[in-house]
């Protein structure tokens, strides 16, 4: 049985992070904003929605964000697989 790793997610994670770009800036936020309201710094965030630095990120985070920019938790995880 084959055992995953965080690299085994890499583009899994870059849909997210351009997806809460997406979704940021339909709400007119900038990325200091969006950090602030759910208390992570800005660099954060610019990891997580940076397409070329892959960055995870936590349940927690992603259901903060999805609060905020008030969607579906599930279209921030909505990309082809």
């Amino acid at each position: 049985m084959e055992i995953l790793t965080d690299n085994d997610f890499t583009e899994e994670y870059r849909m997210i992070g351009l997806n809460i770009a997406y979704y940021r800036k339909l709400r007119n936020l900038t990325q200091m904003q969006l950090a602030e309201k759910i208390g992570i710094s800005r660099t954060h965030i610019s990891n997580i929605e940076a397409p070329n630095v892959p960055t995870s990120v936590s349940l927690d985070v992603l259901l903060k964000i999805s609060r905020v920019l008030e969607i579906s938790p599930s279209n921030l995880l909505n990309f082809p697989i």
